[in-house]
């Protein structure tokens, strides 16, 4: 009896809430594997479904952990009028701002880089669990810093009358056109500065929020609103979307923003993967090929699988 409904819950929540949509961050995940170089290729393929369904998990923690929310976003206009203004160094940031602002306005670039130092310790210490753990929140954070609106005060449309182009971007978009991209993106690459190439991927991706909201502000004026959204049955429930036109209609008025970005994620995903374990010394992955997470880390998982079903979420919702 309750299975259905839980169903529907989760079905609401991927489409209206998850950062770049779990069926994304899922995507991207898996994708990256195959961009990794010998030596890690093999154990990272064996684990490639664990790095795929765990690709969530940092966005059902902001339903456990009320620190966890700011770590998926950095809100530039709130902290200057230039991104370029905004110190770089997580200390230097600290002694500006306060913790306090940074928790509020976002701290995404510095979460970046204290999981990749994370997963760097896992590799060095060789630790099978920690390093998947670790490469899957990495990936997850890291494909966040590629969404225009994870980088922006306006981040749901809430302040120019857009609300819900949010998930319309990051989740209706890839979720419907997806299956149309192109994803061979080449060979990872080393990052010899993960925080610079951190700062690099926001400050293109922030660059990107002007085109994407007066895009979808443009086509909504010439667009009959009847034909806007469409309505869809889900396990015996009416959900309300964006209709397919529309959709279509904004995609390619974007001039493929999204497959663009989706790509990069990929490519950098698994550029700060193999940099990590460059870092670390390139240890031999070869006799930890079969993993299974110890008892601790499935209780977290399940805890997180508990009160994601719960859906109630700590911080704001995008």
């Amino acid at each position: 009896m309750k299975r259905p409904f839980i169903f529907v819950i989760l079905s609401a929540i991927t489409l209206l809430t998850g950062s770049w949509g779990f069926f994304a961050h899922i995507r991207i995940n898996r994708l990256a594997v195959f961009t990794l170089p010998t030596g890690m290729s093999r154990f990272y393929k064996s684990n490639i479904h664990y790095l795929a369904d765990h690709a969530t998990d940092a966005d059902k923690r902001r339903y456990a952990d009320t620190a966890e929310a700011p770590r998926h976003y950095l809100d530039v206009e709130l902290y200057e009028t230039q991104i370029d203004s905004i110190p770089a160094k997580w200390n230097d940031a600290v002694k500006k701002y306060g913790i306090s602002q940074l928790n509020k306005n976002g701290i995404l670039p510095w979460q970046i880089q204290r999981t990749y130092f994370q997963l760097v310790s896992a590799f060095k210490l060789k630790d099978s669990v920690k390093i998947l753990i670790h490469s899957a929140f990495l990936g997850h954070y890291i494909a966040d810093a590629h969404v225009p609106l994870h980088t922006t005060e306006n981040h749901n449309g809430q302040l120019s009358n857009q609300y819900g182009i949010h998930a319309f971007w990051e989740s209706r978009l890839p979720e419907l056109f997806a299956g149309t991209y192109n994803f061979l993106v080449g060979r990872a690459l080393y990052i010899d500065d993960p925080l610079k190439e951190t700062w690099k991927i926001i400050r293109h991706t922030h660059q990107l929020v002007d085109s994407a909201l007066v895009t979808e502000a443009e086509l909504n004026r010439r667009f009959p609103s009847y034909r806007k959204y469409s309505y869809s049955k889900r396990n015996k429930q009416v959900m309300k979307q964006y209709s397919f036109e529309y959709a279509r209609s904004y995609h390619e008025a974007m001039n493929k923003m999204v497959e663009k970005q989706m790509r990069a994620s990929v490519l950098a995903i698994g550029s700060f993967w193999y940099s990590a374990w460059v870092d670390a010394g390139q240890p031999q992955l070869e006799n930890m090929i079969k993993t299974k997470p110890d008892l601790a880390a499935e209780r977290e998982t399940m805890e997180l699988n508990r009160k994601f079903s719960s859906g109630k979420i700590i911080g704001r919702e995008n």
